[in-house]
């Protein structure tokens, strides 16, 4: 029988997008997922998946000396696309309700994976990192240049492909390194 309900996880859970449970949710299908779904939705030169832009997020945090909690938000700010994929920014803007529903998604994440409310400020720091690594993921990746300005890096946006285990095994030591260091 079919089950349209439910999405089936990696790790075989029956995941309902629309009735998030706690229980459902799982780091390990998180890593997964994002390894393998691609940003900008295909749209670059080579596939770059959201785990790859989330890492790069969390580096970029870490290089410029934000706080392990930064550091774990920016890795896990686009969690929510784990489940339910990722939409676009131009179209995300004209879907209000999406908005919504991915915003009380990730809040059940960060709930289930037990991992620390940001500050207002903290928030507008992730913030930040997402649009700078937009902006450089889109000139390296795409050649195109998405802002009238150019944001401060410090890390590099690498212009090569690199296999999806590796990257999920990435994403997952990086969440139990920040995790852990916040004690």
């Amino acid at each position: 029988m079919i089950d349209k309900h439910n999405l089936s996880t990696i790790s075989g859970k029956r995941f309902n997008p629309t009735k998030a449970k706690i229980g459902d949710i799982f780091i390990e299908d998180i890593a997964h997922a994002l390894s393998l779904i691609c940003r900008a939705n295909g749209h670059f030169n080579l596939f770059y998946s959201i785990a790859q832009h989330s890492i790069n997020c969390a580096k970029e945090a870490e290089a410029r000396g934000y706080s392990k909690e930064v550091q774990l938000a920016c890795l896990m700010h686009d969690a929510s696309e784990a489940y339910i994929g990722d939409v676009i920014s131009p179209l995300k803007r004209q879907l209000s309700d999406y908005v919504v529903y991915e915003k009380n998604l990730q809040n059940t994440i960060l709930k289930a994976l037990k991992l620390p409310a940001l500050t207002p400020a903290e928030e507008k720091l992730v913030k930040e990192i997402d649009d700078c690594l937009l902006y450089h993921e889109f000139k390296t990746l795409h050649g195109d240049e998405l802002f009238d300005y150019v944001p401060d890096i410090h890390i590099m946006v690498e212009n090569t492909e690199v296999h999806h285990s590796v990257i999920e095994a990435q994403f997952l030591y990086l969440y139990y390194h920040y995790f852990s260091a916040l004690g």
